[in-house]
Order: structure tokens, then C-alpha cells, then sequence
């Protein structure tokens, strides 16, 4: 099977959970081919190069959403008409209440470009300023577009034309091959996958561990834009999000959390399925395994740092767990600074937006807020005059000497705190019970989902219930050894990398499975005439049970065999045919060129 995975800002270039939950699929399915469309945000990103990447990912394509895009390319006067009423169609969709016209503008756009090779001056135009002015005019519109300025316009075309880049890319020719379209976020990196579904009937397979119409409203709100702006931008995400919903075959957030917004936004639950990250459980074993280890009287704490981990809360806690019990120690492990470069929603704890300059001077502002408070909270205490005096407190990182790795962060201490107040999906949770550490968490994102009744969960924002939860779980060290234990036990259930791995195998079979035939060179499609097993990844030589016979032959389709695929009874429409606003899809070309062809028998058409 031939699998295209759409990503953005993350594999094969970015570090991280995003980067690591795709490299372990990849590996973990070396029966197939993968062929990766990698969406950049920086030009940092593409220096660092590539990850070594296993033989049967066949193909890397890359498009920056970061550079200009400008080819010098101007449309005629036809093409400008056909332009100005595809791009009235998306902004009116945008501003206005109807979903559909956006769906009508995005795939006549997408259409446009198909033909003419980018919509990138087109997008830059007056034309585009002027269709959104009057958009935002038009009574339908809600009240803060309704005050948009012209700043406001041409802010909101620019980052329109950004997010749009990818109806312009040269990948649908190969798109069209594919077995699959995995797109491993929502949003601008499923848009490749939803036109390749569009025009060429590719089954779209949509995976969000952070739901990245929830990451926009996140990263927006704490940004200093004008509310015009804001109020279009969020429009354009939740009319994407909620056509991305509604065309995908088949939906896998990765946790509950997830999957509520999914459903909020119009997606089906008969193709909903819920997929947990996959983790390296080998990584934790040699501390999980010794239940014995670490200080009993330490609390640890592990993540970024940054304002949504709400550690100024913890600090204020940990002053109430000091008082409760004076040999108590806090040590704090910064994974990074501010939000992780991971991108595609899935990063650390899959709740932070993209990484940006002043999103990493805000974190190491946090942190050093978060140093003062621990030093007026917590002075520096000796046993005695000639002794030196410590903190109760620690600020360290991932990688120094005394925690080289995250499982030596968490076997330093019995307990495992977490005070964020937004969530997605906490990683750093599911490694704490890998290392099989009772945890105490706040009632934020998939916690309750992914404790399962193997930790304490406490209200957000709240210092005291944190402190009497950690007192109670440091005062009973024979609790919070069963607690550990059966988080372990649920952690090794639940979010391994095996058990990744094989959900996502049986979703792509399902998906070959009962998606469209896909028609040959003659218009036909009749299903699994062309299995995959067919193709074998590499060069091989063609197997002796996949040449027919000279005296078979090929089954056709009959009235029999019931409804036929998509544009089998008509002729492939040339590449490029569609017209704004058509509903009919042009037919691919033949999909299973270069596979053999097994012929139907008598024996097999009467399974």
C-alpha cells in the first residue's frame, strides 16, 4: 500500500512528539510505501536537514509556508473572472453563515490553480482586498468584520494568501497514487489530502492529537491583534475545520478531549476512532520496573515552561505542602522554553500553538518570574552555621547531570505533579505512569482520560487542594506505590507505540477496504482488481501467482456486480477540466499503473 503522509512544521524535519509519533509509524509499517508532503514554517527548520529516514519512504516533497511565493505569473481576463467569483465565494463563505459557499470557493480556487500553476499574485490583488471589503459589508456579517479597516484587510488577504499556499503546490500528480492521504494535523495540513479526495478520490485519513482549530483560539487570544483580524482568521479556521471534518473518510483524534471538539465542529461519529500516541515504553522500563527508587519525600515536575504550565500555582502549593511537611523537596525539569517547535498540534502536551520569537521570549520571561517567586517564597536553608544553604526548590533541565534523560527526571522523586491549566494531551503524564510514579494533576484537557483512576486529579487554579493532594500521597508512600503501579499497568495498555502502530494498520486496510475502486486506463473500476499486495515495495520481479493465465480472462463489470465506481461509465476527463463551481470531479488517470492485474475467476467473484 502506498500511504502519503501530509504533515506541517513537523516530520521529517522538526524534533519533538510530533516528530517522533510519525517516525514510529513510518518504521513501524515497513510493508508499506510512505511518501511524505511536508509543509515548513521556518527556514531554520529546513537548514537543521531532514531525519534519517528508513528505505521505503519512497518520496520527500517540501513547501514552505514561510518564503514568498511569487512566480511572476498574471492571469488573463478570463481567469480573472473566474478568480474574483471563486474568491467571493470563500470570503462570503467566511463572513457569512453558509459553509457551503466556502467549500465552493476553495475547491474553485484549488481548481484555478490546478490550471494555472498559482494563485499567488491573484490572492495579493486588489481583486482579493476589494472581494473582502465587501464581504465583511454585507449584512450577514458579524459585527467586529463588520468594522474592519483597511489595515485589517490587507493583514487578513496576507495571511489569507499564506494558508492557501497549498492549492498552488506541484504534488497532485503525485497525490493521485496514492493509496492513502494521511494528513497527521487538521487545518493547512490537510489540505492537500481534502483536494486530492476532491478531485481524484484518494480516502483522507485525519489524525489530531491537538485539535488545531482549539490551537488557533489558543495562540490568537494571547496575541495582541486587532479584533477585526482575529474574528476573520477564526472564521477561515472554523470553516476549514468543519469541511476537513465532513469529507474525511475516517477521523482518529488521539484522545476524548479531541474528539468532543471534532464533534462540536460537524464530524460524524460513525467515522470517528480514537488513536493514543504511541510511546516508547522501553525508554521508562528501568525505572518503572524498580518501584523502590527515588526520594520519597521529592515532588517532580517535568515540561516546558510556560504560562499554560501555571508553575506559579505550583510554587504557591508547594509553600503549603512545606509547612505540612518541611523535608519536602520540589524539582522542576524543563523540557524547553516556551511552546515546543514540534508543531502539528501534537508537541509536548498538543495545546500549544507555533513556535515564534516572541513566544520564546515570553517563556524565558515566565521562567525568570518564576525563579524570583521561588527565591521570595523559599530562602535558602542550611542545617547548621557551617553548612551551605539550599533551596527547597530546583529549577533544572532535561540533560544535565543529575537527570541526563526523562526517566532519570522522574526517578528522582515518588511523586508526579502537574498544574497546567491548558491541555491537550499530557505526554508528560503518560511518562510518568511508564515510570510508575502516582501523579497528581489538575482537572484540565485528557487528564481525567488518561489517569483512569491512577492518580489524583484536582480543580485548575486552585493551590490548595494541589498541596493537600500531594501531602496526602507524600504522608502514605504505600498508596502512592499502588497508585504508581496501576498507572504503569494502564500506561503499557493503552499508549504504546505497538498499539499506535497496529490502529493505524487497520485503518488504512479499512479504509482500502470499503473506499471507492479506483478506475484504470479503460474507465472501470471494479474492486480489488488491482490489490495492493500486487505492488511490492522496491524493484521486484513480478510474482508467479500474480501473472495470469493466457487462457484467463479479465472480469468486467456487469449490472450484477451493483453500483461501479465513480466515473466508470464515462471516459477520464483530461488533467486541469474543472471549472469554478463544478460539482463533477475529474478522473484520475490509471491510479494502478505500474501494478499487475489479477484477473477475477468464477471461484473468487462467488465469495
Amino acid at each position: 500500500m502506498r500511504i502519503g503522509l501530509l504533515t506541517e512544521g513537523g516530520y521529517p524535519y522538526a524534533t519533538g512528539e510530533a516528530r517522533l509519533w510519525c517516525d514510529r509509524l513510518v518504521r513501524g509499517l515497513p510493508q508499506h510505501e510512505f511518501e511524505l508532503y511536508a509543509l515548513s514554517r521556518t527556514a531554520e527548520q529546513e537548514e537543521r536537514g531532514r531525519v534519517p529516514l528508513p528505505s521505503h519512504v519512497t518520496r520527500v516533497h517540501t513547501a514552505p509556508l514561510w518564503a514568498p511565493a511569487d512566480d511572476g505569473r498574471s492571469y488573463r481576463r478570463r481567469e480573472r473572472r473566474r478568480f474574483a467569483a471563486a474568491f467571493t465565494e470563500l470570503v462570503r463563505g467566511i463572513c457569512g453563515a453558509d459553509p457551503d459557499r466556502f467549500a465552493d470557493g476553495l475547491y474553485g480556487l484549488a481548481a484555478l490553480a490546478w490550471e494555472q500553476g498559482g494563485l499567488y499574485a491573484a490572492l495579493r490583488s486588489e481583486t482579493a482586498v476589494r472581494a473582502v471589503e465587501s464581504a465583511c459589508r454585507a449584512p450577514e456579517a458579524s459585527r467586529a468584520v463588520q468594522r474592519a479597516q483597511v489595515a485589517d484587510l490587507l493583514e487578513f488577504v496576507d495571511e489569507l494568501e499564506r494558508m492557501l499556499r497549498p492549492l498552488s503546490l506541484d504534488w497532485y500528480e503525485d497525490l493521485r497514487e496514492v493509496d492513502v492521504c494521511h494528513a497527521t494535523a487538521g487545518g493547512v495540513a490537510a489540505i492537500p489530502g481534502l483536494l486530492a479526495k476532491r478531485f481524484f478520490g484518494s480516502p483522507l485519513l485525519v489524525t489530531e492529537y491537538g485539535v488545531q482549530l482549539r490551537a488557533h483560539y489558543l495562540e490568537h487570544s494571547a496575541r495582541d491583534e486587532r479584533p477585526a483580524v482575529r474574528a476573520l482568521l477564526a472564521a477561515f479556521h472554523t470553516r476549514l475545520a468543519g469541511e476537513i471534518y465532513s469529507q474525511a473518510d475516517l477521523l482518529t483524534p488521539g484522545n476524548a478531549h479531541a474528539r468532543r471538539w471534532q464533534e462540536r465542529c460537524g464530524a460524524s461519529r460513525e467515522r470517528l476512532r480514537t488513536v493514543y500516541p504511541g510511546m516508547e515504553a522501553d525508554r521508562f522500563a528501568g525505572v518503572g520496573e524498580d518501584a523502590a527508587c527515588g526520594d520519597p519525600h521529592t515532588l517532580v515536575w517535568v515540561g516546558r515552561i510556560e504560562p499554560a504550565k501555571d508553575l506559579i500555582a505550583l510554587l504557591h502549593a508547594f509553600a503549603e505542602v512545606r509547612r505540612a511537611e518541611p523535608r519536602a523537596r520540589l524539582r522542576i525539569f524543563a523540557t524547553a522554553v516556551g511552546p515546543a517547535s514540534g508543531g502539528s498540534g501534537s508537541g509536548g502536551s498538543a495545546s500549544g500553538g507555533p513556535a515564534g520569537a516572541g513566544n520564546h521570549e515570553v517563556g524565558h520571561g515566565y521562567l525568570a518570574d518564576c525563579r524570583s517567586l521561588a527565591a521570595q517564597l523559599f530562602p535558602d536553608e542550611a542545617a547548621d552555621a557551617h553548612a551551605v544553604g539550599e533551596n527547597p526548590v530546583t529549577f533544572e533541565e532535561i540533560g544535565g547531570p543529575d537527570a541526563p534523560n526523562t526517566a532519570e527526571a522522574y526517578g528522582s522523586g515518588r511523586v508526579a505533579v502537574l498544574s497546567s491549566v491548558i491541555e491537550g494531551f499530557p505526554i508528560t503524564l503518560a511518562e510518568a505512569m511508564f515510570c510508575g510514579r502516582a501523579t497528581v494533576s489538575t482537572d484540565v484537557g485528557a487528564v481525567v482520560e488518561v489517569i483512569g483512576g491512577t492518580g489524583l486529579v484536582v480543580p485548575p487554579r486552585n493551590p490548595r487542594a494541589l498541596a493537600e493532594a500531594c501531602v496526602s500521597l507524600l504522608r502514605d508512600p504505600e498508596r502512592a506505590q499502588r497508585l504508581g503501579s496501576a498507572a504503569r499497568a494502564r500506561a503499557l495498555e493503552l499508549f504504546t507505540v505497538e498499539q499506535n502502530v497496529n490502529a493505524f494498520q487497520e485503518s488504512y486496510l479499512r479504509l482500502l477496504a470499503h473506499g471507492p475502486a479506483r478506475p484504470d486506463a479503460t474507465g472501470t473500476g471494479v474492486p480489488f482488481e488491482q490489490p495492493p499486495e500486487a505492488r511490492v515495495p522496491g524493484h521486484w520481479a513480478t510474482p508467479t501467482w500474480a501473472t495470469p493465465e493466457p487462457s484467463a480472462e479479465p472480469r468486467t463489470a456487469s449490472a450484477a456486480d451493483g453500483p461501479t465506481a465513480p466515473g466508470a461509465e464515462d471516459p477520464p476527463a483530461p488533467a486541469g477540466a474543472v471549472e469554478a463551481g463544478d460539482t463533477e470531479h475529474p478522473v484520475a488517470p490509471d491510479a494502478g499503473a505500474g501494478r499487475v492485474a489479477v484477473p477475477v475467476t468464477s471461484s473468487e467473484a462467488s465469495l
